[in-house]
């Protein structure tokens, strides 16, 4: 059985769509990056208040809901002369909600940097900043590398809420063909399709990334002395 004519010449409003959607993933996943880093940075901070503030931003994204927080930024968003951008209040709420949980997979993962490499690599004369990029960053990434895909894939399917203030992403835009054409079941499989196909080549390349051969950790540590 064919898909439907109608269903056919409906593709450019599902393509649109789900480029939509796409771009919307990118803003978010990128935003998701900066805050993550940003809070985890607040959290190992000697300086009190940064750390209470980065602990209420993530116990508040992380303890309500992201169609409150989009709601939120959507009508606080004016207040500040930025009113009439949905587009740009979607993308803040995926990044702040997902940077949340990017902050804490971060700091769980900050074990796999033993207190013995620090040791080594200060005894070797490694200003801190060499020391956190050079030896900790890469580890704590590459560790939470099958976390970050979950919490991104999570991000992806996320967007769907942005229709509720009129951003017309895969799943708003597949409902609208759906409306024209009362062809649910087709439409519905070309929206599934369309979100594996941003997620399956981001799993498949973290997989390929996961399987890399890496050097010795004592000749990594020696060679970023050397460089």
């Amino acid at each position: 059985m064919g898909f439907d004519p109608q269903v056919i010449h409906s593709l450019p409003t599902l393509i649109d769509g789900w480029l939509l959607t796409v771009e919307l993933t990118l803003l978010g996943v990128s935003g998701s990056v900066v805050f993550g880093h940003l809070a985890l940075a607040m959290q190992l901070t000697r300086i009190a208040p940064l750390r209470w503030a980065a602990r209420l931003y993530i116990s508040f994204m992380r303890g309500t809901p992201a169609l409150v927080q989009l709601f939120m930024l959507f009508f606080a968003l004016p207040l500040i002369g930025l009113g009439g951008r949905p587009m740009l209040a979607a993308a803040l709420t995926l990044g702040l909600n997902s940077g949340a949980y990017t902050a804490e997979i971060l700091r769980g993962n900050l074990r796999v940097v033993t207190a013995g490499q620090y040791e080594a690599a200060i005894a070797l004369g490694m200003a801190p900043w060499r020391i956190a990029l050079r030896i900790a960053l890469p580890q704590v990434l590459k560790a939470s590398l099958p976390a970050f895909i979950n919490e991104f894939t999570i991000l992806l399917k996320t967007t769907p809420l942005a229709s509720v203030v009129a951003v017309t992403e895969l799943t708003y835009a597949g409902q609208m063909v759906i409306a024209r054409t009362y062809t649910s079941t087709q439409v519905m499989l070309l929206v599934s399709v369309g979100y594996l196909a941003v997620a399956l080549p981001v799993i498949y390349a973290a997989r390929r990334i996961q399987r890399k051969p890496r050097l010795p950790r004592a000749s990594r540590i020696a060679s970023g002395v050397a460089r």
